[in-house]
C-alpha cells in the first residue's frame, strides 16, 4: 500500500470510529440538565413561590418543585412574553377574558396562547393553594364538600381517582360555581377550566413533571400523598372569592 494510499485508509477510519461514538456524547449533553429559563420581558410576570423549595417534602422534594417552578412555569411565561411583543393586547387584557374567550384570538397565536396561558393561570392557582401547615377544609368549604361530594374521604378518594384517570398529561380539579356548588373535573395538556365558562377552586398538576423524580410511574402513591400539600385556608379565600364574583385564576 502506498503512503498516500495509507494516510487516506487511516483518516477514513478515524472518521468512522468518531461518527460511531458521537451519539453518545450527544445523548449525554441532551439529558444534562437544563439552566433556568429566564422569562422574555414583558407584562407576564412568574409568581415568586411563598414558600422554600422543600417547603413540601416528603411529599414533594425540593428539586422537583424547584424544576416545576423555575423551569416549566417560566417556560410558559417567557412565550407569553414572547407572544405579547406582536400581539399586546394580550398583556393588558384579563387572563380570565382571554382563556374565556380564546375564539376571538387570531389562529396562528390561539394555539400557543392555549397551552401557554392556560398553564400560567394553571400553575398560579397549584402554588397559591399548597404550603406547609395547610390543616384540615372547616366552615363553609367543609360544608360544601359533605353536601356536594359525599364527604371529605369520598371527595378526596373520587379526586384520586379521577386524577388516575386523566390519560396521559392534565389536571384534576374541584369547580366552584358562584353559588358555592363543587365539582370534580378534569382536563387534558394545560387546559383551565375558565376556558368553559367555570372557576377552578383548587387543582393537582398530574403531568409527570409534577411527580415523576419521587413517585416514577406512580400516579396514584403522589395523588394520595399530595393530600398533605394543601393549604385549605387558602382554599377558604378562594372558594369565598368565587361565592362573591371576584377569584381570577
Amino acid at each position: 500500500m502506498s503512503a498516500i494510499s495509507r494516510r487516506h485508509f487511516v483518516t477514513m477510519a478515524a472518521g468512522i470510529a468518531a461518527a460511531a461514538v458521537a451519539p453518545r456524547a450527544v445523548f449525554a449533553q441532551a439529558t444534562a440538565a437544563a439552566p433556568a429559563a429566564a422569562p422574555a420581558a414583558g407584562p407576564f410576570v412568574l409568581p415568586p413561590l411563598t414558600y422554600a423549595f422543600n417547603a413540601l417534602e416528603p411529599h414533594i422534594d425540593a428539586r422537583t418543585m424547584e424544576i416545576h417552578h423555575d423551569r416549566h412555569h417560566a417556560a410558559y411565561v417567557a412565550n407569553l412574553n414572547t407572544i405579547a411583543k406582536t400581539n399586546p393586547q394580550l398583556g393588558s387584557s384579563k387572563i380570565t377574558d382571554v382563556l374565556g374567550n380564546l375564539n376571538a384570538l387570531n389562529d396562528d397565536i390561539k394555539f400557543a396562547v392555549r397551552n401557554n396561558l392556560g398553564g400560567h393561570a394553571n400553575h398560579t392557582m397549584f402554588w397559591e393553594i399548597m404550603g406547609s401547615n395547610g390543616g384540615k377544609p372547616e366552615g363553609e368549604v367543609l360544608a360544601a364538600i359533605d353536601k356536594d361530594l359525599g364527604g371529605l374521604e369520598k371527595f378526596q378518594t373520587d379526586f384520586n381517582a379521577a386524577g388516575g384517570r386523566q390519560f396521559g398529561s392534565g389536571w384534576v380539579f374541584v369547580t366552584v360555581t358562584k353559588e358555592g356548588k363543587l365539582a370534580i373535573e378534569t382536563r387534558p395538556n394545560q387546559d383551565n377550566p375558565i376556558m368553559d365558562g367555570k372557576r377552578a377552586l383548587m387543582g393537582n398538576d398530574v403531568w409527570e413533571h409534577a411527580y415523576y423524580l419521587n413517585y416514577q410511574n406512580r400516579r396514584a402513591d403522589y395523588l394520595k400523598a399530595w393530600w398533605n400539600t394543601v393549604n385549605w385556608t387558602k382554599i377558604a379565600e378562594r372558594y369565598a372569592a368565587a361565592k362573591a364574583g371576584t377569584l381570577g385564576v
